[in-house]
């Protein structure tokens, strides 16, 4: 499923279908944006049962080019990472 059918199939759900498209669309980026400012803050955005999302750090390392067997060094950087919840385990 892709961003445009989640729309889509929030649009045709009975509960919410006096919403517009226009309307799901703007609720659905404004939470895209929240959860991405307070993670890139280094906060944790958690919904009870369906996962949290944080912000990780990886150390700078050595590796292995696997075409060349070069050793070359890789970064540190910041990641976000996602960490489904119990609830959505289970369903699973």
């Amino acid at each position: 499923m892709n961003r445009k059918e989640l729309m889509e199939a929030i649009t045709t759900n009975k509960d919410l279908n006096h919403l517009t498209k226009k309307d799901v669309e703007a609720v659905f980026t404004t939470a895209m944006d929240v959860i991405k400012k307070t993670v890139k803050k280094g906060e944790d955005v958690s919904l009870i049962g369906f996962g949290t999302f944080t912000k990780i750090k990886r150390k700078a390392r050595n590796g292995i080019n696997p075409s060349t067997g070069e050793k070359i060094k890789i970064k540190a950087k910041t990641l976000p990472k996602f960490r489904p919840g119990k609830e959505w385990k289970d369903m699973m």
